[in-house]
């Protein structure tokens, strides 16, 4: 069994310039950006793995894209990080609202997208923390997106660009 816990939540906070992770902890943010496709967040990290997140949710995908700056030696040659789940924002507020749902993609490029951590979305569903509903849902967004980068040649960035009607860009870029 999987290390089982409820589905994680943050809060992206662009008036205060903060985000909220899910265990409470609130971090400054270098940069938001708005589009009419998501919501793109830089920040440092405070982490012994990487320096630096950026994150772009994308509500209308399910999807959110991250880019680990990560120190020497932890998870060379990863790309791209999707979260799959329910991303929306902003509310009234001005906040932005991530709920993960446990299925994640793993780019490296150069090879087929990675799907991990089928288990723990099979243990959140039996624990009840996720209905039946929002697993099929997850599969069918990971689906969509494992489809999408292989008909752009396993390149999860040309999808991400054409899918989300706009540019998914980031620091490097």
């Amino acid at each position: 069994m999987s290390d089982l816990h409820p589905p994680k939540r943050e809060i992206f906070d662009v008036p205060a310039m903060t985000n909220t992770d899910n265990k409470g902890f609130v971090r400054p943010v270098d940069r938001y950006e708005e589009t009419a496709f998501g919501l793109y967040m830089s920040r440092t990290a405070d982490h012994p793995r990487f320096s630096h997140l950026e994150s772009w949710l994308l509500p209308a995908l399910g999807l959110r894209a991250n880019i680990f700056h990560f120190v020497d030696g932890h998870r060379t040659g990863q790309r791209l990080y999707l979260d799959i789940g329910r991303f929306q924002g902003p509310d009234d507020d001005g906040r932005w609202h991530a709920e993960d749902w446990y299925l994640d993609l793993v780019d490296v490029p150069g090879r087929p997208l990675e799907l991990i951590d089928v288990d723990e979305l099979f243990d959140a569903h039996a624990a009840s923390l996720l209905s039946t509903a929002e697993c099929e849902e997850a599969v069918h967004i990971a689906r969509r997106a494992l489809v999408g980068a292989a008909e752009h040649d396993h390149d999860i960035q040309k999808w991400l660009d054409t899918a989300s009607g706009g540019r998914v860009s980031w620091l490097d870029d």
